[in-house]
């Protein structure tokens, strides 16, 4: 069993930064497969990003190039940094781990990007 905590979240103007955190109660050395998943009202919760323990990483389309997802198996941290926010990207921000058999989530952080 893992918890998950995230926090950055915040209000960004258009074309602004954010940095967002996903601390583990526990060491996510062994947690092959992290990521962020995203919710906007009215819409399904999305992938945004997904990181294996060994760094591998896939992104959505939509925010490829300005979105770049990270790992410290040290720290037992999950990052997100944010760059060039787009209206479009205002959603509450999940972190994910998956261990087999079980999906855990974050309780959220809330992104405004105002236009």
């Amino acid at each position: 069993q893992v918890q998950l905590v995230e926090s950055g979240g915040g209000l960004v103007q258009a074309g602004g930064s954010l940095r967002l955190s996903c601390a583990a109660s526990r060491s996510i050395s062994n947690i092959n497969l992290m990521g962020w998943y995203r919710q906007a009202p009215g819409k399904e919760r999305d992938m945004v990003a997904i990181i294996t323990y060994g760094g591998s990483t896939n992104y959505a389309d939509s925010v490829k190039g300005r979105f770049t997802i990270s790992r410290d198996n040290v720290k037992n941290t999950l990052y997100l940094q944010m760059n060039s926010l787009k209206y479009e990207d205002t959603a509450v921000y999940y972190c994910n781990a998956k261990i087999p058999g079980h999906n855990y989530w974050g309780q959220g952080t809330q992104v405004t990007v105002s236009a």
